[in-house]
């Protein structure tokens, strides 16, 4: 990957930590959509289309808790990961794609994404599109988006997915009631937002359709064009688990400047399956998710193109290694740091406050727990001559505490 696209990717990863609290609506929903269609007309709908798919539409009630609990920003990773990556998930998954050998192996072949990749993002997404007909998680997305918009919860594309379901809605070949999804606006198998099937969407199965909610081949060929899109290099791996040795600087774990396998195998890093690294000149950064204690990796540029997918790092990690399950890979290797306690949102916002002070970071106190605020931490456990694996704990609040009395 280049340094350029690399960049570009962590950019957009680290556009949001945490879901965005949703403001009040400063109008009615039916007042709402009547303001609004001017500027669906403006993006390309037709008046008739817009009246037809916002006909006697109600807001979903379901839309401002799901914004404000998302999985991805409010559970430890390890729970995140526990919960998804099943022994049921696994077994199923590779009865799925064994099924759709063909699929999975032409997308492969055509793309160059790893199909276990596509595999577990489906699996993630849909359980391998054993959701697509529960109605209580699958529903028309131009309702969603309509309510997503209406709520405004300050994330920019919901807008522009809005008009681009609608615009999905008028070519075809599915309407404003097969046009499903899930309550955040993507659509179909491995669960794609609108604007990116403007962009990318791919006919699969060449049937000159563009389904990706009944046609696997054309969800597969979709996320496998958009992975590409994303940064996505064919023939490497998404990462590596790793040991460090011991002193080893924590302060090389920076995602932002990316070295070559050999720069790390050279300070004593090593793959935690004893196996040995391939082309040393890979470009990689260490990844330190849970501190010192937790297991460590050593990340490839594809990694934040599953970043890309979703910007979530629970999310990027749990797709790799699902991913490598459904290849037949074990457990990682080292235990995840299980007692570990957390700062409340308060304490979290005091964290950045102290950080602040210290002159370590700078911008507002929000909660938002990202790359940024774990380097500033980092930055001061070197000072402090302790491990400077960046991780944000209660006892991490408490430390910031007394150092800024």
């Amino acid at each position: 990957m280049r340094i350029g696209r690399w960049l570009c990717v962590l950019g957009f990863a680290w556009l949001a930590a945490a879901p965005p609290a949703l403001a009040a609506p400063s109008q009615s929903f039916a007042e709402f959509l009547k303001a609004f269609e001017p500027k669906a007309v403006a993006g390309g709908i037709s008046a008739a289309v817009y009246e037809r798919a916002t006909r006697d539409l109600t807001p979903d009630p379901r839309i401002p808790a799901l914004v404000t609990t998302q999985p991805e920003f409010a559970t430890p990773m390890w729970d995140y990961l526990d919960a998804r990556i099943t022994a049921a998930k696994i077994q199923n998954g590779k009865a799925a794609l064994a099924a759709h050998a063909a699929a999975f192996a032409a997308v492969g072949k055509r793309y160059g994404v790893d199909p276990a990749i596509l595999g577990a993002i489906w699996g993630i997404e849909t359980d391998y599109g054993r959701v697509l007909d529960n109605k209580r998680l699958i529903r028309p997305i131009v309702r969603s988006l309509a309510t997503l918009v209406w709520q405004q919860r300050g994330r920019a594309l919901d807008e522009a997915d809005f008009i681009a379901a609608l615009k999905l809605v008028q070519q075809g070949p599915l309407d404003e009631n097969t046009l499903v999804g899930s309550w955040a606006g993507a659509v179909g198998n491995l669960q794609v937002n609108p604007t990116t099937i403007l962009q990318y969407g791919t006919d699969g199965d060449g049937d000159g359709r563009i389904d990706l909610v009944h046609s696997l081949p054309d969800a597969l060929a979709t996320s496998a064009v958009f992975l590409r899109a994303l940064g996505w290099t064919p023939g490497i791996d998404w990462g590596f688990e790793v040991v460090l040795p011991q002193g080893f600087d924590y302060l090389l774990a920076d995602r932002t400047n990316p070295r070559p396998i050999g720069f790390f195998a050279e300070r004593g890093v090593k793959r935690a399956n004893g196996k040995p690294f391939p082309d040393a000149t890979t470009p990689v950064f260490l990844y330190v998710p849970t501190g010192k204690d937790g297991p460590k990796f050593l990340m490839t540029g594809n990694y934040l193109a599953l970043k890309g997918y979703n910007f979530s790092d629970s999310y990027a990690l749990t797709v790799a290694h699902l991913a490598d399950r459904l290849k037949g890979a074990g457990e990682f290797r080292t235990a995840w740091p299980r007692g570990t306690k957390f700062p409340n949102l308060a304490q979290r916002e005091a964290i950045q406050t102290a950080l602040n002070k210290l002159g370590l970071l700078k911008g507002a106190s929000d909660g938002r727990l990202g790359p940024i605020t774990q380097a500033a931490y980092a930055k001061f456990q070197a000072s402090r001559g302790e491990v400077a694996d960046g991780f944000l704990t209660y006892e991490a609040y408490q430390e910031l505490m007394a150092a800024t009395k």
